[in-house]
């Protein structure tokens, strides 16, 4: 029995490890899991074939192997918007100058300019005189000017049939023109002024006698052959004695006078709202007493407007410089009060940049002269120019070719006449005075410089009622003048 059990217990100790080894091969996969997690392998033991896919996670990899797996690049994805942009840097240093470039190629020549100041010296002569109208009554309250085409342009009244109308000069001499009627609404023309605007066309303002308003016409070609008209203003009794500048804003500027009646007469302007003057800012700018008659009026080197006129209350020559463009006020000073003088006045913008007035002298019967101590003209420096009978009537000052002041004016002696003076300064402290045509003529004088840098000056033919202009021989308009 003893030796049974001995037997029995060699046998199960020599098959207990097969034993043990086949309970674990028909367990299946358990064990090696088990293993895995309860026993560590040596190092660099486990291979491809030992690894069950999808078994290790990225903690079972070194880094090293972690950064070798790569994948196949993926398609480029779409560009994301733009951020937003960045604050600017600070400003780099100045580079050098860089080398001049090659010259360009010279220009087309331009057109020729108008001809420089110049004495004529085609030989002795005398003033050309053209009669222009001469169809029934017509030539009074005349205005010239010169236009964009190099001729002259003048506005004046018909007489005879109560119109405003317009002589276009054919040549620089003026000695034949064409003709148009612009207004023949009721009874217009009268105290016509006339300028050249920015769109280089006329612009002439004048009084509508009929309807007592200021009214404007607006050239349609350079010719002014036709004109769109307009009524700037209608308050009251207005729109005599206007005289038109053109602005540094480049529209028109108007100076004119309100008839209020019982000595509350006023002296206003127009400021024209746009080229064609279709509308106007209206302001008065002096109301006391009777002022504003033979108002004329200019743009100071300043910009501003300036305005001559007469104080019929005092009996004195005063003047309005425009605060500002549209000049709604103005600095107002009396030029000269000596005696009864500042009828007819007529103003310009020297050389020097300072205002030159003519003007009738009523007291001594003579033209005298103001010439502004400033650009404002607080002041003024008189002279008598000419006091050879009754001189000085219906006076106008332009600058001459040579820079010189040039004025025209009626003289009453034994016949009377067109006479010129021709300043001997910028200041015009004194004048060479010329009779240019003799008989009862020269009233409405208007001069203006030709293109070709000689005076130009059209006026009313009493005696034969006619429309006159006449162009000067020489730069003085003094008749057969020569140089030796």
């Amino acid at each position: 029995m003893k030796q049974a059990i001995a037997t029995i217990s060699r046998l199960a100790q020599r098959n207990f490890l097969a034993l043990l080894v086949l309970f674990f091969a028909l367990s299946g996969s358990s064990y090696a899991a088990y293993a895995t997690v309860t026993k560590l392998l040596p190092k660099n033991s486990v291979g491809s074939a030992q690894v069950i896919n999808g078994s290790l996670q990225k903690v079972d990899l070194s880094k090293k192997t972690t950064a070798a797996l790569r994948g196949v690049p993926g398609p480029q994805g779409p560009q994301g918007a733009a951020g937003p942009a960045g604050s600017a840097g600070p400003q780099g240093p100045t580079g050098d100058t860089g080398a001049p470039g090659a010259p360009g190629q010279q220009g087309a020549q331009g057109s020729p300019g108008l001809s420089g100041p110049a004495a004529a010296r085609s030989g002795p002569g005398a003033a050309a005189l053209t009669t222009l109208d001469s169809a029934g009554d017509a030539g009074s309250f005349t205005s010239a000017t010169t236009g964009a085409d190099g001729l002259g342009l003048i506005s004046y009244y018909d007489n005879t049939n109560h119109d405003l109308k317009v002589a276009h000069c054919d040549n620089v001499a003026c000695t034949s023109a064409s003709k148009s009627t612009l207004d023949s609404a009721g009874d217009v023309g009268l105290f016509s002024s006339v300028t050249i605007g920015a769109d280089g066309l006329g612009l002439i303002s004048y009084d509508d006698t009929t309807n007592t308003d200021l009214k404007v016409a607006h050239c349609d070609n350079v010719a002014c052959t036709s004109a769109t008209k307009s009524t700037l203003d209608s308050t009251g009794d207005v729109g005599t004695y206007t005289s038109v500048t053109f602005g540094a804003d480049g529209l028109g500027l108007i100076s004119y006078y309100d008839f209020g009646g019982n000595n509350t007469n006023n002296l206003k302007v127009a400021h024209c709202d746009n080229t064609a003057c279709t509308s106007a800012t209206k302001s008065t700018l002096d109301s006391t007493g009777d002022v504003g008659t033979y108002a004329s009026a200019t743009v100071g080197m300043d910009g501003r407007g300036l305005i001559s006129y007469y104080d019929f209350t005092n009996h004195d020559l005063k003047i309005a410089h425009c605060d500002n463009t549209l000049c709604t006020t103005a600095t107002l000073s009396t030029l000269d009060s000596a005696g009864d003088v500042g009828q007819r006045t007529s103003v310009t913008v020297g050389t020097d940049g300072r205002g030159l007035i003519s003007y009738y002298d009523v007291t001594n019967h003579d033209l005298k002269v103001a010439h502004c101590n400033n650009i404002a003209c607080t002041t003024a420096s008189p002279s008598t120019l000419d006091s050879a009978g009754d001189a000085g009537g219906f006076s106008s000052v332009t600058i001459g070719g040579d820079g010189l002041g040039l004025i025209g004016y009626y003289y009453s002696n034994v016949f009377g006449g067109l006479k010129v003076a021709h300043c001997n300064d910028t200041a015009c402290a004194s004048a060479s005075a010329s009779p240019v045509d003799g008989g009862l003529l020269g009233l409405y004088t208007s001069a203006t410089i030709g293109a070709d840098g000689l005076g130009l000056i059209s006026y009313y033919d009493d005696t034969n009622a006619n429309l006159k202009v006449a162009h000067c021989a020489n730069t003085f308009c003094v008749a057969y003048f020569r140089r030796r």
